[in-house]
């Protein structure tokens, strides 16, 4: 893997860190691309990867109905397509490699600040993503697709995951991939810092002003 530019934090004494998972923590989002096109060709259609990025944070089950309504496709169970699609990704968890500036990040104020991780997937393959790198014990909070009745692009994960650490949103920051989870971290009222897609393979990161 080559090097990386170093993140590009936001200034300012924060009290507390929230990472997403796929594609922020761990470079798991082209494994989960991989598992989506096997199972949305099963019901004969078809999930680009712009559009697969572009809904990146989105809970699995509201993509399914998102690409059935879209696509018209006879998915007459979506609780049990979603646990088919989660057992095609689990199949490729061993290539799963992490995202090594952000989670150095996280290493370094592990201790020193309380951190959490925010995630729109289930928690079994969210702890199973966090095991499978060796960081799930970094961690002082794991909100997942369970604890939340709003997804991303609502605020709730990321304000359920600061009421968890015990620090006020303000003063958290945010560490995510997705629009949409950049989304719900300005609506949460925190700051951000922008992890690209590909960031293992050398993209510089980006933040907030």
């Amino acid at each position: 893997m080559r090097a990386v530019k170093p993140l590009s934090i936001p200034h300012g004494d924060f009290g507390g860190y929230i990472f997403d998972c796929d594609g922020t923590l761990a470079d798991t989002m082209p494994l989960h691309h991989r598992a989506w096109t096997r199972l949305v060709a099963e019901y004969g259609g078809s999930f680009d990867e712009e559009t697969f990025y572009r809904l990146g944070g989105r809970p699995t089950a509201r993509i399914l109905e998102q690409l059935r309504d879209q696509q018209g496709l006879e998915i007459s169970d979506v609780a049990a397509a979603v646990v088919r699609k989660e057992h095609y990704f689990l199949e490729l968890m061993h290539e799963v490699r992490p995202i090594e500036p952000v989670i150095e990040f996280a290493r370094r104020w592990h201790s020193v600040r309380p951190l959490a991780v925010a995630s729109g997937g289930m928690r079994r393959y969210v702890e199973m993503t966090l095991d499978a790198i060796g960081i799930k014990g970094l961690f002082d909070a794991l909100v997942c697709v369970e604890d939340c009745s709003r997804g991303k692009p609502n605020p709730d994960p990321f304000l359920e995951a600061a009421r968890r650490l015990g620090v006020p949103a303000g003063e958290c920051l945010v560490f995510e991939d997705s629009p949409l989870g950049i989304q719900a971290a300005e609506a949460a009222g925190m700051q951000w810092v922008l992890v690209p897609r590909y960031a293992g393979s050398g993209t510089a990161f980006g933040s907030t002003p």
